[in-house]
């Protein structure tokens, strides 16, 4: 884990002079589109250097100044596949944004779905003989963690305190400057494929772009759409994006556990030009005008020209029934929803004190998805948008664009991880671990 924690701690220093610069992009590398947003601070020294633990602080501090959107290419499943494509959407998106800003950027962060997460739930204590807690007893703590043998190919992406117990007093956000006789430690940490970083690593830096962080998606999106008191009371966060469908539960504030599901609207749109012989984009119009979920006796009279330039007559005015489009979209989905099911019993989801579950991402603008999600997950069910950030422009204000927003709110109010914190880290020891919802049904 040590070159990892090295880089992380030297992307976070990255970070700090991007603030002092004043300026910082976010890049959100989907399977679908490639977003990339420019950020100004001003608030600068208040907001990255808060020195506290815990929940990110307010929203102000930094406004967007330039967005840009451009098609992915080469990204499945959220994962690169191919490095040059990437790249051009990458360089593409980065570029509009800046001539929007009308500043150069050196510094991004980037987050992205995929790469097969794991969460595991970590926990340690130490004793303290009575004395008051800083920054070493901290660090003492999240080094006691006995650390799972996650396998070689795997890297840590977050690992991050989600509550401190001084003695019998749990639920603690930050335990520095208090009294106690013992400090305990839960820790959730997130493991991710290492060569889907390494390539995205690569493929930002071919771009002349120096990273200054990286997050996964489910994470981010789940700080930008979930309001204050579902990140408290706890809730879940379901993002469908185009290539993949991210899960993340969060709990005091913190994310404790995220998942990613390898399927998400491309793979209702491939459904639609399999099961109507069309291509992909008259597919994905089709989709976006007239998709559902539900059918009515009204969609059986509803005709849809799927249209076509082949020159035979007769092919290209073909109509199909909107009945027929929901047809073939709702099994689809209904997989989608019951796999997203399956992760959130693996996790222990039900034993949360609170079970709101917020769909966003691109694909969950598909009409009807909220009844039928709430049927499927069997809970309270809503669509979010992302929180309304300054100078965002109207077109990024979508359910599309929560991963991009997060990204934002974590640039400006990065939660502490642990390598924020001096510890050795040469400790690599084996032991059973608990799935991480399961803390907060034993624990707090």
């Amino acid at each position: 884990m040590t070159d990892l924690y090295q880089s992380q701690r030297a992307m976070r220093q990255m970070r700090q002079q991007a603030m002092q610069r004043g300026v910082v992009a976010i890049l959100d590398i989907g399977s679908s589109k490639t977003a990339c947003l420019v950020l100004r601070f001003d608030g600068v020294g208040q907001l990255s250097e808060d020195n506290s633990i815990g929940p990110m602080a307010g929203q102000s501090g930094f406004r967007v100044i330039g967005a840009a959107t451009t098609r992915s290419r080469g990204v499945q499943f959220g994962e690169v596949t191919a490095m040059q494509e990437t790249e051009r959407a990458i360089r593409t998106a980065v570029q509009a944004a800046q001539k929007m800003a009308e500043i150069r950027v050196d510094h991004v962060i980037a987050c992205f779905s995929g790469a097969n997460p794991r969460s595991y739930g970590l926990d340690a204590t130490v004793d303290l003989e009575g004395q008051v807690v800083t920054e070493n007893e901290v660090a003492r703590v999240l080094s006691a963690c006995e650390v799972p043998d996650y396998g070689a190919a795997r890297r840590v992406l977050h690992a991050q305190p989600v509550n401190f117990a001084l003695d019998h007093r749990s639920g603690l956000s930050d335990p520095r400057g208090q009294i106690g006789q013992s400090l305990s430690v839960d820790l959730h940490m997130l493991t991710v494929d290492a060569d889907v970083i390494q390539n995205l690593v690569h493929c930002i830096r071919r771009c002349d772009l120096e990273l200054a962080g990286i997050a996964s998606s489910a994470y981010a999106s789940g700080v930008s759409v979930l309001v204050e008191d579902e990140q408290e009371l706890g809730a879940a966060c379901i993002d469908l994006g185009g290539g993949a469908t991210g899960i993340s539960i969060f709990m005091k504030k913190h994310m404790i556990f995220a998942d990613c599901i390898r399927m998400g609207g491309e793979h209702v749109t491939g459904d639609i030009s399999m099961g109507l012989g069309i291509p992909a984009s008259t597919a994905e119009r089709i989709k976006t005008f007239y998709g559902g979920v539900h059918a009515t006796g009204m969609d059986d009279r509803e005709r849809i020209d799927i249209g076509g330039d082949t020159g035979d007559w007769e092919h290209d005015r073909r109509t199909v029934s909107r009945a027929e489009l929901i047809g073939i979209m709702r099994p689809r989905v209904e997989e989608i929803l019951e796999e997203v099911r399956a992760r959130l019993d693996a996790a222990g989801f039900e034993h949360m004190p609170s079970q709101q579950i917020v769909l966003t991402g691109g694909g969950s603008q598909i009409p009807g998805l909220d009844g039928l999600a709430s049927r499927i997950l069997g809970q309270q069910v809503r669509l979010g948008r992302p929180l309304r950030v300054q100078g965002l422009p109207q077109a990024a204000t979508g359910p599309g664009f929560a991963s991009a927003v997060g990204l934002a709110l974590f640039a400006a109010h990065p939660q502490d991880e642990w390598w924020d914190f001096d510890i050795p880290v040469d400790r690599h020891s084996a032991r059973s671990f608990r799935r991480a919802v399961r803390w907060f049904r034993d624990n707090w």
